[in-house]
């Protein structure tokens, strides 16, 4: 074999490991989702995805739990073990077999809604002449879901505080029974959400 054989086939052999490595991992992946476990619900951002596993990053540093999910903004849900955190970058593995396929795009039973975290927050409802009391059971980066008692209009404003939130104003969306949906006047950023929700929930993660 001359030497111009030996670096032709080197150049296909490299070219097959390139598509090879290529036909199963894909980078730049930028998408919102939350990471669930015991100690509650947090925003992360997808930054790549192979069949085996997925990079994600955080805005914050990640509870050590034995068992997480990732879940998608149209409630695909996926078991991950960490393998390692450096610089708000964490490398997770799937204990189980994924279709690779549909975490990229997101198919599914339902449509990509709003990234939303769980949360039981007691709050204060302020209208123009009067104040009550609810609860925010979650939060996104644009509203909440509010249970409260009182009686309000369809885009009646509001003004909503809570502990450990920041004070903001909200319109009426939608109602249900005592269940209220608000959209915030002023929305949160995805990293004032993320912070925000690691503090409702786990305010040691933004320690240090």
């Amino acid at each position: 074999m001359d030497y111009q054989t030996s670096n032709l086939d080197s150049a296909r052999a490299d070219a097959g490991s390139a598509e090879r490595r290529q036909a199963t991992r894909y980078t730049s992946l930028i998408r919102s989702a939350k990471l669930v476990c015991s100690k509650g619900e947090f925003v992360c951002v997808v930054r790549d995805v192979s069949e085996t596993g997925i990079s994600l990053r955080s805005f914050h540093a990640l509870p050590s739990d034995d068992r997480m999910e990732l879940v998608l903004q149209n409630g695909l849900r996926y078991e991950l073990n960490m393998v390692r955190m450096q610089d708000l970058v964490a490398s997770f593995t799937f204990p189980a077999s994924v279709d690779v396929e549909q975490l990229i795009v997101e198919t599914g039973k339902f449509p990509k809604r709003q990234l939303r975290v769980e949360v039981s927050l007691p709050t204060s409802v302020t209208t123009i002449t009067q104040r009550f009391s609810g609860d925010i059971r979650n939060l996104s980066q644009q509203g909440a879901l509010l249970d409260c008692e009182a009686m309000f209009a369809i885009e009646q404003p509001l003004q909503i505080e809570a502990s450990g939130m920041p004070k903001v104003r909200a319109k009426v969306r939608w109602r249900q029974d005592n269940s209220y949906g608000l959209a915030f006047d002023n929305h949160f950023s995805l990293s004032e959400f993320a912070l925000l929700a690691a503090k409702l929930q786990c305010p040691e993660l933004l320690q240090g």
